[in-house]
Order: C-alpha cells, then structure tokens, then sequence
C-alpha cells in the first residue's frame, strides 16, 4: 500500500504567527517592567558581554520573575501563554488546511521552530496543534522551579530543526541521527514538501535552506517595514512567496498553501508512476 504523502508546515511564532514577542503578553507585566526596559536590559547584557542573545533574555527572566516573586514553574510559563494574541484565523488555520490535505490525499503536519519557549507556546490557544514544537526551554530543579536554559534556539540553530523534520527525529537532544545521510526517498518529508514561514532576518538561514532543498518559504508581513523586508527578500531570491498574515479562508495565504499542497501532491503522484514503469 502506498504511503500517504505528507507535507510539513514549519513556522516561526512570534511575529509569524502572533504580532509580538510572546514574553510581551503578561509575563513582562507582571515584572512590573515595560517591554521597552525588559528587551533593552536584556540586549544591553548580550551586547556589552558579548552573550548569545536567546541566553540573555532567558536569564532576565530567571532573574527579574525571582526578584518579583513570581513563579518559575513550567505550569507558569504555560499559564502566560494562554494569553499570547494570535493573527486573524491563525485558530482556525490549522483544521482549515487539514481538512484541504485530506481531499486532496494530503497528511499535513504543523511544527514549529522558534527562538521563544516552548511552555508558553505550547500553553498558547495553539498549542496542541504542533506535531513537535522545536523552540527554547528552561531546565527544572526537583522543586519544579526554572533554574537554567536547556534549550536555547538562536537563528542558526533554527536550521538543525529543519534537519530533524526532514528525517522524522523528533528529539530535541538527538545530535547523532541527525547527521547521518539518508536517502531522500527514504526521508518522511522530504524538503520538497515542506513549507516555511517567517516574519524577520532571524529566519533568513530556514529560508533559504527551504528552498535551496526544492521546498518553499513564505515570507509574512503585517506593517509597511515587514512588508518591505519581505519584498527585499523575496527580490532576494531568498524567498518563494511573500503574504500578509491574514490565515483566514479568504487571504492570500490559504490560497498560496492549497496550490503548494496541488503541486506536492501532482509530483508526488507523477513519481510513483514513474517508478512504477
């Protein structure tokens, strides 16, 4: 029997999915800072002592929740997820482009990779749709309390996650599988079939790797300056598509994503005749 053909869609969250940074969604205010004092403290130590910047801005928030009793259990951080904001359909998006898969014979799987945390995004409305989240987390003490970075995903290390994807190895830690050579046709998703989207230049190396591999990226926008980012990357060459973030039925982005899922699908169909014969 013919294994179904299986499309991933891979996105970066903030700015991507949600309009902001999702640390900016309570968490923040509840330090009783601003989002302006949090990211300038925390850009101020990664520049002036030269800290990787995902790092910098995980101590902050070790340091500044501890000096404001605030809780640093994982159930915590899920918490100020729920209250991360998403774009317009990006709730009903999901069902939306499942159900498109399905007609056409289509297994779609949603996975993300971002330079946030993996509690609050899988604590946001969103959170159960993923097949992996691959994103920064914190490491627990056995009181259950944050005590330092487990996982910290900068812009480069984002790549090794496409990797991972592609070969179906859903460990986050597994450093050996992911190096070892695999037949494309013997990939679960091949990069072919494999869509990402971003919003910023932290996501120019996925981009490109994307559509180097034959897969294709979506550059999204949602103001003037991120449009004109996206336009200069699509001009580029470092992007397929560019789209604004409307995940509604209507909005360019479905369409562009159905006509991916049609030619995936017609290729995939066209191989297996040619193999056949």
């Amino acid at each position: 029997m013919n294994k179904r053909t299986k499309v991933a869609l891979v996105y970066d969250f903030d700015g991507t999915l949600s309009p902001g940074n999702m640390q900016e969604y309570g968490f923040i205010q509840a330090l009783g800072k601003s989002p302006e004092e949090f990211w300038h403290k925390s850009n101020s130590i990664s520049e002036e002592l030269e800290v990787n910047s995902i790092l910098a801005y995980m101590k902050i928030m070790i340091d500044e929740a501890r000096k404001a009793n605030i809780s640093l259990k994982r159930e915590s951080f899920v918490e100020f997820g729920r209250n991360i904001e998403l774009y317009p359909g990006v709730r009903e998006w999901f069902a939306m482009v499942n159900d498109y898969g399905a007609e056409r014979g289509v297994k779609v799987e949603h996975y993300i990779i971002s330079s946030g945390l993996t509690e609050m995004i899988e604590g946001s409305p969103i959170g159960g749709e993923f097949k992996k989240v691959f994103a920064s987390s914190f490491l627990y003490n056995d009181k259950g309390n944050a005590v330092w970075p487990a996982v910290a995903v900068d812009f480069t290390a984002k790549t090794q996650f496409l990797f991972k994807i592609t070969k179906g190895i859903m460990d986050i830690a597994d450093n050996r599988r992911v190096n070892e050579s695999v037949p494309d046709e013997d990939k679960p998703v091949p990069f072919s079939n494999m869509i990402y989207f971003g919003d910023g230049t932290t996501d120019i190396p996925c981009m490109k790797i994307v559509k180097m591999f034959g897969g294709n990226a979506i550059a999204v926008y949602n103001t003037p300056s991120r449009m004109a980012l996206a336009q200069q990357l699509l001009a580029e060459d470092r992007v397929n598509f560019i789209a604004p973030t409307d995940y509604t039925g209507e909005g360019d982005m479905f369409a562009l994503v159905k006509a991916i899922i049609d030619k995936v699908k017609a290729e995939s169909d066209y191989n297996k005749l040619k193999f056949r014969s």
